[in-house]
């Protein structure tokens, strides 16, 4: 008896250690706390150009690397675009999705962001996606969430705008 309490309780301490494997984990209901600072992600790679993007937007996260999305806006147009990219920040990755939703914290609005394909993009696809709304007209560093859904998975991620003179822009 104590011979199996023994094995038992070496097998749950294991288990406990060693936990589940990342395919496993299950997606984390509310986006992590923004940073500030460029870090290495978990999901194995630096971020590059610490998170301004190729259209020199603010990059977040979107799906623990799978996706990241650059915001960028147009003051005198009251616009905001949004570019859906590769895992690498750099490549347009096209999404099966009619909109995303841009969420601004202050002053408090949202936008629905619709679809805008990149020339070549496949049918029903696109990388892009533009929206407007007249508190985009206010020069100021803007910071919210970009939402969306992919093959019926939903994603979130947080971005945060910084001076130009600061190029430290990546938020998870």
């Amino acid at each position: 008896m104590i011979r199996f309490s023994l094995h038992a309780s070496l097998l749950l301490t294991l288990t406990l250690a060693l936990g589940c494997g990342e395919a496993d984990k299950p997606a984390p209901a509310t986006p992590p706390a923004a940073s500030t600072t460029p870090a290495k992600d978990d999901h194995g790679h630096k971020h590059a150009g610490h998170g301004e993007g190729p259209h020199q937007g603010a990059v977040a996260d979107w799906g623990g690397g799978k996706f990241h999305v650059e915001f960028t806006v147009d003051h005198d147009k009251q616009q905001a675009t949004v570019y859906v990219l590769a895992d690498d920040e750099k490549t347009a990755s096209p999404i099966k999705a009619n909109t995303i939703l841009l969420s601004i914290d202050a002053p408090k609005f949202q936008v629905e962001l619709a679809a805008a394909p990149l020339e070549g993009e496949a049918e029903g696809t696109a990388s892009r996606f533009v929206g407007k709304h007249e508190s985009l007209g206010k020069v100021q560093e803007f910071a919210g969430s970009i939402s969306g859904e992919v093959e019926g998975t939903p994603y979130v991620g947080e971005f945060k705008e910084v001076p130009h003179g600061d190029h430290h822009t990546h938020t998870k």
